[in-house]
């Protein structure tokens, strides 16, 4: 995976995390940028989350993303999860994880149509 718009950050400090995201991967000359794209998800039990895409690397998204959200004490929403199963529908799904700093406090999983459309929040659940 290049790219995913199933991450998230809390709302109020989603502008926050990216800007230090993208300014990390400059520093470390890293291909590596994320955008947010004025999209909000409400979950019932971990409250609401700004989405941003982002393009480079998977690993390094991951470790920036999990750095943020220790460095800004917010929750935040770590997507591009797949089943193992082959499973073909009119939608295309995703999961995530919901972290706070190191813990994984719990999973989301999202749907969307297969040609255009935002993510919808399916289902979640806590750790």
């Amino acid at each position: 995976m290049k790219e995913s718009e199933t991450f998230g950050a809390e709302v109020g400090s989603a502008e926050d995390v990216v800007k230090w995201m993208n300014e990390e991967a400059e520093r470390r000359k890293a291909k590596f940028e994320a955008r947010l794209y004025g999209y909000v998800i409400s979950t019932e039990n971990f409250g609401k989350f700004e989405m941003f895409s982002w393009m480079g690397d998977v690993k390094l998204a991951r470790h920036l993303i999990t750095k943020a959200s220790k460095r800004f004490k917010a929750k935040v929403i770590e997507g591009g999860y797949k089943t193992k199963d082959k499973v073909y529908s009119a939608k295309k799904s995703d999961y995530a994880m919901v972290r706070k700093g190191d813990r994984v406090i719990g999973h989301l999983q999202f749907s969307a149509p297969r040609f255009g459309g935002d993510w919808e929040l399916v289902a979640e659940e806590r750790k």
